[in-house]
């Protein structure tokens, strides 16, 4: 079957159990549908396929629309945040460094075959809460299995972005959302010259190499309009849910038939550590939360285990906070990526390895 048609089918398959999810009336059906169908399908051993222009564009419109909400007015409240959003990135880099020992911990009596200084390379940067891509690229500086890292990232993305938006949906909760009026409203040229900026802003963040470059440049563009003033234009919903569809079909041909055949036990100690992990953030949200007088649905999404284009995205169709979320999550990412890999080496320097 030639990669067209696998698309294609993959593209169809997804579709469906988006209409299906959004007839159920489940969360983030867009997202959620194609993200489980393609997953179920990858694992056993179907012909999925995710075209990589696809999921640009998709992070892409994604971007330009949260870059919406970033008027003065919120810019301000999240500037009074500093303090909790540095908060925010020490807890992720203490309870990743922390998730990582404790793996190396649990299975470095039992997999005797992988070197000490790999295993805990391994572990370091399987446990680390930051962007799967970009996680799996450090680890293979530090030689470690990045086979592993891969999957322990990719299986706490899926338990993550599947367990918050169904717990927060059905438990009713509200959080914090600011979007002016005239951002609701779709005007053609405006959308057209809006288009050709974000897709600039996310061109030059591809080609200086930075993290999520489609995400990031057109998000960083339309923040900038909307925090000058410049209204151009909303993005339709139709491309909204457009994109979490391919977003959703990028994530779950992520798995493949050799999935659970990937040392289960490090992923069943990776899907406890995950759920452990989310335990903890509601806790830690909840001190937030009262320190800041925030909701704490709110702060809950800005520092959970999952990444920001899928916590970003519940925020906004769920309506609990978009800016606040955002916030959290990019300077988290960034922190995260400019940290991790230093702090690994002060850490665990070489000459104990």
């Amino acid at each position: 079957m030639n990669l067209f048609l696998r698309i294609l089918l993959t593209l169809l398959l997804a579709l469906a159990c988006a209409i299906g999810c959004a007839a159920l009336h489940t969360p983030l059906p867009w997202m959620i549908g194609p993200l489980l169908a393609t997953s179920v399908v990858s694992i056993a051993g179907g012909p999925t396929e995710s075209w990589g222009p696809l999921r640009n564009a998709g992070q892409w419109t994604i971007g330009a629309a949260l870059g919406l909400y970033f008027t003065p007015q919120v810019v301000g409240l999240i500037g009074g945040l500093w303090w909790a959003i540095a908060l925010g990135i020490v807890w992720a880099l203490f309870l990743g460094w922390l998730f990582g020992a404790w793996l190396y911990r649990v299975h470095a009596p039992r997999m005797h075959g992988v070197p000490a200084p790999m295993l805990r390379a391994t572990s370091y940067f399987s446990g680390a809460i930051g962007a799967a891509s970009e996680m799996t690229l450090l680890s293979e500086r530090e030689n470690a299995r990045t086979d592993l890292v891969a999957a322990s990232h990719s299986l706490r993305l899926l338990i993550v972005t599947v367990t918050i938006p169904f717990t927060l949906q059905w438990s009713g909760l509200h959080g914090l959302d600011i979007l002016p009026p005239t951002a609701r409203v779709v005007s053609a040229p405006g959308l057209a010259l809006m288009a050709l900026l974000t897709g600039a802003g996310a061109l030059l963040m591809d080609r200086l190499g930075r993290a999520n470059p489609w995400f990031m440049g057109a998000m960083l563009v339309s923040m900038g309009l909307t925090m000058a003033g410049v209204t151009l234009s909303a993005v339709p919903q139709a491309m909204v849910n457009a994109a979490q569809l391919v977003i959703g079909v990028s994530l779950g041909v992520r798995f493949r038939a050799d999935f659970l055949h990937t040392a289960p036990r490090w992923l069943v100690s990776v899907a406890v550590g995950t759920l452990v992990l989310m335990g903890v953030c509601a806790l830690f949200a909840a001190s937030l939360a009262w320190a800041t007088g925030l909701p704490w649905v709110t702060l809950l999404l800005g520092t959970s285990p999952g990444g920001i284009t899928e916590m970003a995205i519940t925020a906004k169709v769920l309506q609990l906070g978009v800016p606040v979320v955002t916030a959290f999550q990019v300077c988290r990412l960034i922190a995260v990526l400019m940290l991790v890999d230093p702090l690994y080496r002060k850490i665990y320097p070489s000459s104990e390895a």
